[in-house]
């Protein structure tokens, strides 16, 4: 079964396309077959004007299109379309969608934050790993955090937060939303400080543990994510583009990014970060299949 996710975020839109296959033991595995990423930028527009301008109404339209053609030349026979933080703050996105909709056939769903970090959830990595120690999600977007935490073999929180890079680059994060997001982890993980690990997703933590050259499935420590932050905080955006080679609309949000993981593990107690190369798109994907499962059932 072919399955697409387009994921609409505050810094890029991204289209996923995988297949599904049950292997001999009766579980699903996944096959990613494309994935494309576009750096609409739409939190720049939206968290400084509460709107999307008319350039990037155009760019998304087209980013759609385009998706649309893909999706129909791999023959996908479900597709999940959703827009995070900057769709959701944009007083005419609703406008927009409509126009999508009506111009390329693809509905866009503006998700909560809540639903966002459910969907990224659903990849369950923290069920495959080591039943002794708590899990928290961290998923840093251009508009929001959101963070879950798995339990005793249970999902106990999810939360989330409107502290994103993009947020931070245009000095619109109060420090009282911070120390909102300092006092709850610090509440809800007090009885299992001692044993937490993260599992980080979002580009900007992708590109981190790549830049490290860890192996797959080792974790990064905190001490490493701090001396990327002071190491890349001190670079300037054209520095870090020359000498990581990082993209542009990566190179200016990977520092704020930093920032927002090193400030939940310290203030989580966790010193160790998996980083699955998981997200939002994944979690679709996830949502899709079981979808399809439940209704061939």
């Amino acid at each position: 079964m072919k399955l697409a996710a387009i994921d609409i975020g505050s810094n890029a839109a991204r289209l996923l396309i995988s297949e599904a296959t049950v292997n001999d033991q009766g579980k699903a595995e996944f096959q990613k077959l494309n994935l494309v990423r576009v750096p609409l930028r739409l939190g720049f527009d939206v968290f400084e004007n509460n709107e999307i301008s008319p350039e990037k109404e155009l760019m998304i339209l087209k980013t759609i299109q385009s998706y649309k053609l893909l999706t129909d030349v791999y023959q996908v026979e479900r597709l999940k379309a959703c827009a995070t933080s900057a769709m959701r703050d944009a007083r005419n996105a609703p406008r927009i969608i409509e126009r999508v909709k009506a111009e390329t056939g693809i509905s866009i769903e503006i998700i909560s934050g809540d639903a966002e970090a459910s969907y990224i959830y659903e990849n369950h990595i923290a069920e495959n790993l080591d039943k002794q120690h708590s899990y928290l999600y961290i998923d840093v977007g251009g508009g929001s955090t959101e963070l879950t935490f798995f339990a005793d073999g249970r999902l106990v929180f999810k939360r989330s937060f409107n502290i994103g890079t993009i947020r931070l680059l245009k000095n619109q994060v109060e420090e009282q939303l911070w120390e909102e997001m300092k006092l709850f982890l610090s509440r809800e993980t007090k009885d299992r400080r001692q044993d937490v690990v993260a599992i980080g997703s979002g580009g900007n933590i992708n590109k981190i543990f790549s830049l490290s050259k860890r192996k797959e499935g080792k974790p990064l420590h905190l001490n490493a994510l701090k001396d990327y932050y002071s190491e890349l905080s001190n670079s300037s955006v054209g520095e870090r583009i020359s000498r990581y080679k990082l993209k542009e609309d990566r190179a200016d949000v990977i520092v704020p990014a930093l920032l927002i993981y090193i400030n939940v593990m310290r203030w989580a107690n966790i010193e160790q970060i998996f980083v699955p190369k998981i997200g939002l798109a994944d979690g679709l994907i996830q949502h899709l299949y079981e979808e399809a499962a439940g209704a061939n059932a």
